[in-house]
């Protein structure tokens, strides 16, 4: 799935966002809302989010490092967050000088052998990347079959049966409220 983003129509590409098509729905999701919210928000305003993005870096990774997630730099103008389990990473190049390749990358799995990929091009809203790094760290259960799990990563997933749903219970006739003060007024 690729967003491109021209600032005039048949122009030169101004940004893209590019995933794999094994890339989880809800990471999808996520970013796809956010790119909703900015441009309403940009056709609500005078603002152009869309292109130029004040969100800063930290705030893509300041959340993973809050989770636990390690953080390395090196000289090349590269820093990489790895999850505490190793099984996929974001990857931010942060000096983007004579250099074509994504601004921010992200995959699930071994970085040798990706189960998915998101690449995130110079220009790209951070606030993007924000939000697919905050889908990265959710704790929030997802509710597959089993056979909606591809079978490489199940190894590695906390699979646990999904809760039986209860009937709703009889509840108690409702009280009668309290009176109201006397005198006071409303």
């Amino acid at each position: 799935m690729d967003h491109r983003h021209d600032r005039v129509p048949f122009g030169p590409r101004a940004w893209e966002v590019t995933f794999d098509a094994t890339t989880s729905a809800e990471l999808l999701r996520d970013v796809h809302t956010e790119l909703l919210d900015l441009y309403l928000e940009d056709r609500r305003s005078d603002k152009d989010h869309l292109f130029e993005d004040p969100t800063a870096p930290h705030e893509v990774y300041t959340p993973l490092l809050t989770r636990g997630w390690s953080h390395s730099v090196k000289t090349d103008g590269t820093q990489t967050f790895l999850p505490p389990e190793g099984l996929g990473g974001m990857n931010h190049r942060y000096a983007t000088t004579g250099s074509d390749g994504p601004v921010w990358r992200a995959w699930g799995g071994y970085p040798s052998e990706p189960h998915w990929q998101a690449r995130f091009s110079a220009g790209a809203p951070t606030t993007l990347a924000a939000a697919f790094a905050a889908s990265l760290i959710s704790i929030e259960p997802l509710h597959r079959a089993v056979k909606q799990i591809p079978f490489h990563p199940r190894p590695h997933l906390y699979l646990a049966p999904a809760a039986a749903t209860q009937p709703p219970s009889q509840l108690p006739p409702a009280l009668p409220s309290a009176p109201h003060p006397v005198g006071r007024a409303r």
